[in-house]
């Protein structure tokens, strides 16, 4: 039973990034390679995020490069319990969207016996600065500890 609802969320996530990127997303995709970002230097949130992907052995998903720079600033792990709860972060950090409240409805109901982390995890992201919605394209040259702590994302 454990398994079947980390299977069904992943299964959930999979079927609708698609839909979501074609519906939703409006800017453009990055463009920028794995090896690229590795250039940058090493205090950056380029290469942090090019060390990210390396690491998890992911590549960036067109137009949704936002959320791994997410796990990099807010240091989340990959966990499906994790996702839900950076989503609960970015909802109180002030974000709202359709897809986010699916994926806080569908991700809590299945994930109930994790409510005390999402909650924790709301709360972090109320007391932060509104990181949700910045050009991080823009961002990536910039030192990821001065991000952090201009944004007062608190380190888990």
């Amino acid at each position: 039973m454990e398994t079947l609802r980390y299977l069904l969320l992943e299964r959930l996530y999979e079927w609708s990034k698609i839909p979501y990127r074609l519906l939703f997303k409006k800017e453009a995709a990055w463009g920028i390679s794995l090896k690229e970002l590795l250039e940058y230097s090493p205090e950056t949130l380029g290469y942090h995020l090019g060390c990210f992907l390396l690491t998890h052995h992911f590549t960036s998903e067109p137009q949704l490069e936002d959320h791994d720079v997410f796990h990099v600033l807010t240091t989340t792990s990959i966990t499906v319990p994790d996702e839900i709860a950076m989503q609960w972060l970015l909802f109180g950090n002030g974000k709202r969207s359709l897809y986010l409240f699916i994926a806080l409805t569908v991700g809590s109901t299945l994930f109930i016996d994790h409510f005390k982390s999402f909650i924790k995890a709301f709360k972090r992201g109320k007391k932060a600065n509104r990181f949700y919605n910045l050009n991080y394209l823009e961002l990536l040259t910039e030192p990821l500890a001065d991000l952090q702590h201009t944004l007062k994302i608190k380190l888990s």
